[in-house]
C-alpha cells in the first residue's frame, strides 16, 4: 500500500476535523434540548399540588408529540439549504430556501393554532386524566400552543442553518433558549404566581425569542435578500408540499412502531411498561451521538449534491459511516461495561433494575445495529431522497417490526425490543440497499 505524504495525512485530518466540527455542536445541542423540560419539572414539582406537574407534563408530551411529527419541516430545510450552500449563487438560492421553508413552517403553526380545540380533546380523550389534573392540562395547553408558529419556525429555520453548516450557531441560540426558559420559569412561576401557565408561558417566550435569533443570523448570512413571487408559484409549491408530505409520512411510521411499542409494553403490566421506560434511555443516548453525525453528514453530503459532485457525495458518505461505527462501538463498549449502573442510576427499585439488567445484552447490540439507519437518514435528508426514506420506513415497519414482533409474542415484553431491534437494522440495510441502486444508476445527483 502507498503510503500517504505528509500533505496527505494533513489533508485527511482536517477532512475529518470538518466533519466532527459540525457533528459535535449539535451533539451537545441534542444534550441539552432535554433541559427544557427538566427545568419546567423542576419547578412544578415543587409546587403544593402533584396535579400541576402531572398537567403541565401531560400538556407538554401533547405539544412535543405534534411538534416531532412536524419535525419534516426540519429535515426538509436541511437538505434543501445544503444543497443551495453548494450551489454556484449559494446566497439566491439560499434565501430561496430560507424563504420557502420559513413561509411552509409559519402556515403550518398557524394552522395548529387554529386547530388548538380538537387537538386539545383528543389529547384529553387519549390520557383520560383526572379533573383536577385536566384543568391544569388545558391551562398548560391553552397557553403553549401560541407558540406553535415560533415553534415551527424554529425547526425550519434550525434545519437551515444546519444545512449551512452554521451549527455552532445553532448551539448558541438553543443555550439562550434554554436559559432564557429557566429564568421566566422562575419569574412567572415564584415571582408572578402564574403556577402552570406561567410555565408555558415561559416556553412560548423562549420560542419566540429562538426564532427571531435564527431568523436574524439566516437574513445576515444571504446578504437580507428579499423573497421573490416566483419562489412561491405553483411548481415551487408542489415540489416542497411533496417533500414535506413523504416526509411526514415517513415520521408517522416511525412514531407509530415506537407508540406501539408503549402502548403493547403496557398490556403486559406496570412492570414491564417501566421497564420500556429505562430500556428507552439507552436509544435516547445513542441518538445524541448518532444523531450529530447523521447532522454532519446532511450538511456535506447535501452541499456535494447542489454542487452535482457524486464522488463527494460518495465520500462524505462512507466517511460518516466510519464515524458512525467507531461511536456504535464506544457506546456497545460503554453499555458493557456500566450497562447496570446506567440502569441503577435511572431507578431504585430493585425488582425494575432486575428485569432491566436482563434486556442488557440486547442493549449492547442496539447501537451496532441502528448507527446504520442513523447515518443514511443523514444522507437521504442531504439528498432530499424523501419518497426513499417514506418507503424504507413503511418498509421496515409493516415488513419487519410488526411480523417479527408477531411471530415472538408469545415469549412476552421482550418480543417488542427484538421487533424494534429488527425495524432500526431494516432501515438502516434498506436505506444502504437504495444508496448503491441509486450509485450504480449515476442518480445521485438527480
Amino acid at each position: 500500500m502507498q503510503q500517504q505524504t505528509p500533505r496527505q495525512q494533513k489533508r485527511f485530518w482536517q477532512d475529518n476535523t470538518r466533519l466532527i466540527a459540525l457533528a459535535v455542536p449539535m451533539i451537545i445541542a441534542n444534550v441539552t434540548t432535554p433541559l427544557l423540560g427538566l427545568v419546567d419539572t423542576a419547578v412544578l414539582g415543587h409546587m403544593q399540588s402533584t396535579a400541576m406537574l402531572a398537567g403541565a407534563s401531560v400538556g407538554a408530551l401533547i405539544i412535543t408529540q405534534i411538534y416531532w411529527v412536524c419535525g419534516f419541516l426540519r429535515m426538509s430545510s436541511t437538505g434543501l439549504s445544503a444543497q443551495a450552500k453548494g450551489q454556484q449563487n449559494a446566497k439566491l438560492a439560499s434565501a430561496k430556501v430560507l424563504w420557502q421553508t420559513a413561509l411552509v413552517a409559519v402556515l403550518l403553526g398557524l394552522m395548529l393554532w387554529a386547530l388548538q380545540m380538537p387537538v386539545l380533546h383528543a389529547g384529553i380523550a387519549l390520557s383520560n386524566p383526572a379533573d383536577d389534573v385536566q384543568g391544569h392540562l388545558t391551562a398548560y395547553f391553552n397557553v403553549r400552543v401560541w407558540g406553535a408558529p415560533a415553534a415551527m419556525l424554529n425547526l425550519a429555520l434550525i434545519g437551515w442553518l444546519v444545512g449551512q453548516q452554521k451549527t455552532r450557531t445553532v448551539l448558541a441560540i438553543q443555550v439562550v433558549g434554554n436559559l432564557l426558559n429557566a429564568g421566566l420559569d422562575m419569574l412567572f412561576v415564584y415571582g408572578f404566581d402564574l403556577s402552570v401557565s406561567g410555565v408555558a408561558l415561559a416556553s412560548v417566550m423562549a420560542e419566540y425569542t429562538m426564532a427571531i435569533l435564527a431568523l436574524i443570523v439566516a437574513m445576515k448570512l444571504t446578504l437580507g435578500i428579499a423573497p421573490q413571487p416566483s419562489w412561491f408559484n405553483k411548481a415551487a409549491r408542489k415540489i416542497l408540499m411533496k417533500l414535506n408530505g413523504d416526509m411526514l409520512l415517513r415520521n408517522l411510521a416511525l412514531q407509530g412502531c415506537l407508540a406501539f411499542l408503549t402502548i403493547q409494553g403496557a398490556r403486559f403490566g406496570e412492570t414491564a411498561a417501566a421497564t420500556n421506560a429505562i430500556l428507552m434511555q439507552f436509544f435516547v443516548l445513542i441518538a445524541l451521538g448518532l444523531d450529530g453525525i447523521a447532522y454532519a453528514v446532511e450538511a456535506l453530503v447535501g452541499e456535494a449534491k447542489g454542487a452535482h459532485n457524486a464522488r463527494e457525495i460518495k465520500r462524505r458518505t462512507y466517511q460518516g459511516l466510519v464515524w458512525s461505527s467507531l461511536f456504535a462501538i464506544l457506546y456497545a463498549m460503554t453499555f458493557y461495561v456500566a450497562g447496570e449502573s446506567i440502569i441503577g442510576a435511572l431507578t431504585t427499585h430493585t425488582h425494575l433494575v432486575s428485569q432491566a439488567v436482563a434486556y442488557l445484552p440486547l442493549m449492547i447490540v442496539l447501537p451496532l445495529l441502528a448507527h446504520w439507519c442513523f447515518l443514511y437518514d443523514g444522507v437521504f435528508v442531504g439528498l432530499t431522497k424523501a419518497a426513499a426514506m417514506r418507503n424504507t420506513m413503511i418498509f421496515s415497519a409493516l415488513g419487519v417490526f410488526f411480523p417479527l414482533w408477531y411471530v415472538t409474542q408469545a415469549l412476552g415484553n421482550i418480543s417488542l425490543w427484538y421487533a424494534l431491534l429488527g425495524f432500526l437494522f431494516a432501515r438502516g440495510i434498506s436505506l444502504a440497499w437504495v444508496f448503491a441502486r441509486l450509485d450504480k444508476r449515476q442518480r445521485l445527483t438527480e
